[in-house]
């Protein structure tokens, strides 16, 4: 990211190129990412739904707390909306890492399973709020999203037992992982630090409620109220803690919000998570 910034700020690639990037991201390899990750997960619903209906209540509650802001500090109305899905949103290229560091291909596999269940719910409530910036219908924004789509198709693909050839899957799955590198640097270009008090006082607030008070709040319902198993308790306290999705600023950006406090925010919270999260995942390895 500090590299795309400085090649947006002592190059001649001007936003102008980064902007073509982040449409390519959005509508293209992000998708192929998630169509192919959902295609060939293993869904094993039944086992899991105590943990997926967590997830949900927390996702819910996260952004409801982050709107709360609006009474709090009565900030700018687009910056608002734009970052709400900053508190619930999570980077799931640093959550399958972890989960296959954490544990192996059985890990691996859970993390999928969540993944697949919630993108759908994250972008749902993420356009939601960031269709307030518009007068656009929500339900048509949601229809029309390409991850939306995307992870529609895949679970399609995957309930129908429909096998995607070889060579069609693996090239969904390297344009995806470009989307990983790109997306980084198109976070990295756009990065401006905010000036006014309010919307930094947001960015804090809304970092605040990803990396402590998210994963508070799921492992404490999932250990001592619902007594998850380890697996799952691990798998969803890894999606509460990691970071938001880097895929929050192109979201931002493509639907008329502001990219710039969204992109400090991803930031902030990246630096941050390198602190908070090997607190959380000891903590769930020793309860």
């Amino acid at each position: 990211m500090i590299f795309a910034w400085g090649l947006n700020r002592f190059t001649f690639l001007n936003r102008e190129i980064w902007v073509a990037l982040e449409k390519i991201v959005y509508w293209i390899l992000f998708p192929a990412l998630l169509i192919a990750s959902a295609s060939r997960a293993k869904l094993v619903w039944e086992d899991n739904v105590p943990m997926l209906l967590l997830l949900a209540v927390g996702m819910i509650s996260m952004a409801l707390l982050a709107y709360s802001a609006k009474w709090i500090w009565q900030p700018d109305p687009v910056s608002h909306h734009s970052g709400i899905q900053t508190t619930f949103r999570f980077n799931t290229f640093i959550a399958f890492a972890v989960a296959l560091r954490l544990g192996g291909e059985d890990g691996l596999a859970l993390m999928a399973i969540a993944v697949a269940s919630l993108v759908p719910l994250s972008n749902a409530l993420s356009i939601i709020s960031l269709s307030r910036n518009s007068k656009n219908n929500v339900l048509l924004e949601l229809i029309k999203n390409p991850f939306v789509i995307a992870t529609v198709l895949g679970l399609f693909i995957n309930l129908c037992n429909i096998r995607l050839p070889d060579f069609i899957h693996s090239n969904l799955q390297r344009m995806g992982s470009a989307s990983i590198t790109i997306g980084l640097m198109t976070v990295g270009a756009s990065l401006s630090w905010v000036s006014a008090k309010k919307d930094m006082a947001l960015v804090f607030f809304w970092t605040t409620i990803k990396l402590i008070v998210f994963p508070l709040f799921v492992f404490t319902v999932g250990h001592y109220v619902l007594h998850l198993p380890k697996p799952q308790l691990t798998t969803a306290v890894l999606i509460a803690c990691v970071p938001t999705a880097t895929s929050a600023f192109v979201m931002a950006t493509r639907m008329g919000g502001n990219g710039p406090i969204v992109s400090v925010t991803i930031s902030l919270m990246t630096i941050g998570a390198a602190f908070t999260m090997p607190f959380w995942i000891a903590l769930v390895q020793s309860s």
